[in-house]
């Protein structure tokens, strides 16, 4: 494994454990489809949320946040959509962010929302 692919897995157990102290229910990890992958599929309440995790040593490269970007978006909304029809989901659902800097965490709910697709 990679250092970047050990830093990525590091920051998806962190941030795993601080879903769950904060009463999230854990539902899936690192789900894939041919447009990408979840990090972390969760249940806050009775909304359904895709975290997308990013994890930094250090600012050289900017906020971790920063990564997710339109591209990234839209994958992980493809990605989403093929969850939610694979489990034939009738629900609230949201992306939110993770991002985690030198072990500080930032969590971003509604990251950003569902835009041209139709679930």
């Amino acid at each position: 494994m990679t250092q970047s692919a050990e830093l990525g897995k590091f920051g998806e157990d962190i941030a795993g454990k601080f879903l769950e102290n904060i009463g999230y229910k854990i539902i899936d990890k690192n789900f894939k489809t041919k447009f990408g992958e979840i990090d972390i599929i969760a249940k806050d309440k009775n909304t359904f949320v895709f975290i997308e995790v990013k994890t930094r040593n250090s600012d050289e490269y900017g906020a971790p946040q920063l990564a997710v970007n339109n591209y990234k978006k839209k994958h992980l909304m493809l990605s989403a959509l093929t969850f939610i029809k694979k489990n034939s989901l009738y629900s609230d659902y949201r992306f939110d962010i993770i991002a985690i800097n030198n072990y500080e965490i930032e969590h971003i709910k509604n990251a950003f929302v569902f835009s041209g697709y139709t679930v």
